[in-house]
């Protein structure tokens, strides 16, 4: 039974990635590189049944009969075989949502990553700039025959318009300047693809006057979507309850923290005083965001390893401007090399004492991959997003007062070490039996553990020390990151509440400023990001209850053990849910 599922896993795995080849190329597989999603009618019913079919082979496999951590693997499998279905056939995103069917995601990977020789990938980018006006006028027959558009989509599907068309335009040339002989190939389909995006454009532009389709899901569909996409059963009611619960003693948590700084007694307003005085402390400007961040990211490397709060490895980091195409939903995001990729650190030949690992209760640290040029040349970008240049000046100012060098340390402990970028890290090193936990990641288990390592390194302060001045860094950074809960917090309730509620962009924007204290700019985002999106907004919140829990437990079972190897035991299994963990570490307890 277990080679019989290892081989229905790899061929359920194939079939997924050859049915979105630019979520494969993402992930290293290059065997559909010149080719697009294909999001007609008619791929839909095949779609569904591939998808069924996917779905009945894996149900006929017996879970008892399969070790620990197969059965993990063939229910995160299932469970993704299942959201597919369920988003094709229910949801049907592609035929109201614009961002589906964005070109800029077909071009971005061929250009930012070296995945494949340059020759073939030019010859991708001009096989994909070729299929693009028919992807595209795919996209304008499904959206139009769809049930409307909403507004705030379009307007963001076409800020990213903009960045695909610079993409075209000035990136695609520059490339293929690189192999003159190869340019005759690439210049006639990029000049076709570049036209029919600003037909494209043009025709979403008409349609955004038309764009009034409610962006919330309903209490039904929210639901569905947020079982799926937390690999939990909890209820939006019960997670809407232990959030505002949680919520009350934050604000105390922050309360406290912010009358020490002060050096005087609590008082109402205290908190946002001393936040706004931070954020003054902080400054920076626009130019100055990705600067601070590698500045952050340069001293978290040291400290990280200094306290020994996991294992960290030498794989390259590098702090860039998000791309336009991507902007619009979130400020920062981590963007590791393909696991698939054979020239990502999962390429690296396992440890000889990989069995033993398996056995031991308390994990050994992993040996550093060997030297390998090409490995090094694949790093993982933090792609961070400054104010826009067309913004009012005023808004601009709000955002960097939100995002100021403070808060910024902040956000690179979340996207980097130790959070994401150290986490994928190890996850990038772990063998499996099959591809699955390669391919397939909990987004409640990535976020949660990133919001698990803010809390950690305030725990430890930002440097070591007692002195006034070193204390006082410490107290701000503990600030910043008891505010960064606040909003994981409130995260998770806009998410309810807009999408199985009423909530008013009013009542939002109140919401998230006054208990939240974020600059109005920043909560305007999150309103727009909560239209935009539905349950991942709930994730960092579950995922860090959930991920801090196992921590907890974890320590319990084994009193004694240094925290870096309690973090390195959690992080040697790929990135499963919490509930998934639970069971791989041998700890028995409820889900959140």
């Amino acid at each position: 039974m277990t080679r019989r599922f290892r081989d229905v896993a790899e061929r359920v795995l194939d079939a997924l990635l050859a049915d979105a080849p630019e979520w494969a190329l993402d992930l290293g597989d290059t065997r559909g590189a010149g080719r697009l999603t294909d999001h007609s009618v008619e791929a839909d019913s095949r779609r569904v049944a591939v998808l069924t079919d996917a779905l009945g082979s894996l149900d006929e496999i017996d879970a008892d009969l399969i070790p620990a951590d197969d059965r993990v693997d063939l229910e995160m499998l299932r469970t993704r075989v299942s959201a597919d279905l369920w988003h094709t056939a229910e949801l049907r995103p592609h035929t109201w949502d614009p961002l589906i069917h964005s070109p800029g995601e077909a071009v971005h990977a061929l250009l930012e990553r070296d995945t494949l020789p340059l020759p073939e990938r030019l010859e991708a980018l001009a096989a994909r700039c070729a299929a693009l006006p028919a992807y595209l006028d795919t996209a304008r027959t499904r959206l139009s025959e769809g049930p409307g558009m909403p507004r705030v989509h379009v307007e963001t599907a076409l800020g990213r318009l903009e960045g695909a068309r610079t993409m075209l335009a000035e990136a695609v040339p520059a490339l293929a300047a690189e192999h003159p002989e190869l340019g005759s190939r690439v210049e006639p389909a990029r000049e076709a693809a570049l036209a029919a995006l600003e037909e494209y454009t043009s025709w979403l532009r008409t349609e955004l006057e038309f764009a009034t389709a409610d962006p919330r899901l309903g209490a039904r569909q929210f639901a569905a979507q947020l079982w799926y996409t937390l690999d939990s059963e909890l209820s939006p009611d019960a997670l809407l309850v232990r959030a505002e619960s949680d919520l009350l003693a934050t604000e105390e948590a922050i309360a406290e923290a912010a009358a020490e700084y002060a050096g005087e007694p609590r008082r109402a307003g205290q908190v946002a005083e001393v936040l706004s005085a931070l954020a003054d402390e902080f400054e920076t400007g626009s130019e100055g965001v990705v600067p601070a961040c590698t500045d952050a990211l340069e001293h978290l490397y040291s400290r990280v390893r200094e306290l020994d709060l996991a294992t960290v490895y030498d794989d390259p980091v590098s702090v860039v401007p998000m791309p336009v195409s991507r902007r619009g939903v979130a400020v920062a995001y981590c963007d590791p090399p393909g696991p698939l990729d054979p020239n990502s650190p999962s390429a690296v030949p396992p440890p000889p004492s990989d069995e033993r690992l398996r056995r031991q209760p308390t994990p050994t640290r992993l040996p550093p991959p060997p030297s390998n040029e090409r490995l090094r040349r694949q790093p993982t970008f933090i792609a961070v997003a400054p104010p826009p240049e067309d913004w009012p000046a005023e808004r601009r100012t709000s955002f960097l007062r939100e995002y100021n060098a403070g808060m910024l340390r902040n956000l690179m402990v979340h996207e980097a070490v130790p959070g994401h970028a150290l986490q994928l890290a190890h996850a990038a090193r772990r063998r499996g039996h099959t591809r699955v936990r390669s391919v397939l990641g909990s987004g409640t288990f990535i976020e949660g553990w990133a919001v698990h390592s803010e809390e950690v390194l305030a725990d430890h302060g930002w440097s070591a020390g007692t002195d006034p001045a070193t204390r006082r860094t410490n107290l701000a950074l503990r600030l910043v990151q008891l505010k960064m809960r606040l909003r994981a917090i409130l995260n998770a309730i806009l998410d309810v509440r807009v999408h199985a509620g009423d909530l008013t962009e009013a009542e939002a924007i109140t919401l998230l400023t006054e208990r939240g204290h974020q600059e109005e700019g920043e909560a305007v985002g999150k309103w727009r990001r909560a239209l935009l999106t539905s349950a991942q907004l709930s994730s960092y919140y579950v995922g860090y209850a959930e991920v801090s829990d196992i921590a907890r437990d974890l320590a319990r079972e084994r009193p004694g053990e240094p925290v870096g190897r309690i973090h390195d035991a959690m992080l040697a299994h790929g990135s499963p849910s919490p509930r998934h963990l639970r069971t791989l570490l041998g700890l028995e307890g409820p889900e959140l």
